[in-house]
């Protein structure tokens, strides 16, 4: 049985794709490897708690020595590499730690990897030849849009906050493994991610808390900045994909072709919220509505052109926007209000 390593298993999108992976590949054991920060939720896997071919190992990726045991000891045949400082309000609070993680960790990762899986550049070490490294991204590395067109995988990188920029600095480091050592990389940028087991500080889940808490639901400036909603189990279907069947050394942005502005998604979740769980007072949760100082260095767009992953790797997102905030509103009420 192959194993495979995913950092920030216990994450957001991260668990998601553990669970997802599971069910779907028996053949598979899966090493997660998760530091359990404010991000991380050892609740987020109770669907395979007790799985045999899933092994918890809590860990920091910038810890080399641990990493090195861990692809000894189960022999590990590829990674997917999600664990990240994700946050772009916390980047700007506090930009070292992002630095450290996504750019220090990430190397580390990679190097473990290519140590363990490389005989010199370009030369696999026996066995090892299919093995690959799938880097987790995002499309704000690409700065921000104006109010026409989409991000490609061409699209010059333009990060705009620390947070981008130490994803635009993980991503350049995955792409020189590739031209440097031949190590087998694929790096995956997607869109603004929604559905179940989000962080809370994130603007779904946090409109939803919010204003189940009767409280001011925050957000940012006018609330016309845009972004390419994708759900997550769509995402997790697309990263699948790149780790079996991408070319090597290529990129795949991954989106949603769900363009919404913050006004728009505060509305559609208070909409589906007044159904579900009307407030005592008979209100709309749409008065709960308030705006509040913009954040610095906000971009004001972000849309993928996904056709090249709908073309190479025949990927489409199930999901529509009403389909999945409808049951992402939904796994968010039934567990917030238990």
């Amino acid at each position: 049985m192959k194993s495979i390593l995913v950092t920030g298993g216990a994450g957001f999108i991260g668990s998601n794709f553990v669970v997802h992976l599971l069910d779907r590949r028996p053949d598979l054991r899966i090493v997660n490897y998760d530091a359990l920060t404010y991000a991380g939720d050892l609740h987020n896997l109770d669907e395979v708690a007790g799985s045999t071919r899933h092994v918890f190992v809590k860990g920091d990726i910038q810890d080399r020595h641990l990493l090195e045991k861990i692809f000894s000891d189960h022999d590990i045949s590829g990674v997917i590499h999600f664990a990240a400082e994700s946050h772009v309000d916390n980047s700007i609070a506090g930009p070292e730690a992002f630095v450290r993680t996504n750019v220090l960790g990430t190397f580390t990762v990679l190097d473990v990897a290519r140590r363990n899986w490389m005989e010199r550049p370009f030369v696999a070490k026996p066995g090892k030849a299919e093995n690959r490294f799938l880097h987790i991204s995002t499309d704000e590395v690409y700065g921000s849009l104006g109010e026409t067109g989409l991000f490609t995988e061409e699209t010059p990188y333009a990060p705009n906050s620390p947070y981008s920029a130490s994803k635009a600095s993980s991503d350049l480091l995955v792409r020189s493994y590739f031209h440097t050592y031949g190590l087998n990389v694929v790096t995956t940028n997607c869109s603004n991610n929604y559905g179940p087991k989000q962080n809370h500080e994130k603007l779904i889940p946090t409109i939803i808390r919010t204003a189940l808490a009767e409280k001011p639901i925050p957000i940012y400036g006018d609330g016309k900045n845009v972004r390419d909603w994708l759900y997550v189990l769509d995402h997790v279907n697309g990263i699948e994909l790149a780790f079996d069947q991408g070319r090597a050394g290529q990129t795949y942005n991954i989106g949603g072709r769900n363009e919404r502005n913050n006004n728009q998604i505060a509305e559609k979740v208070c909409q589906i919220m007044d159904q579900l769980k009307p407030r005592a007072n008979g209100k709309s949760y749409r008065e709960l509505i308030t705006y509040v100082e913009d954040r610095a260095g906000h971009d004001r767009r972000y849309a993928i052109d996904a056709t090249k992953i709908e073309t190479e790797l025949h990927w489409k997102a199930i999901e529509n926007f009403d389909s999945g905030i409808q049951k992402t509103v939904v796994w968010y009420l039934t567990k917030l209000t238990a």
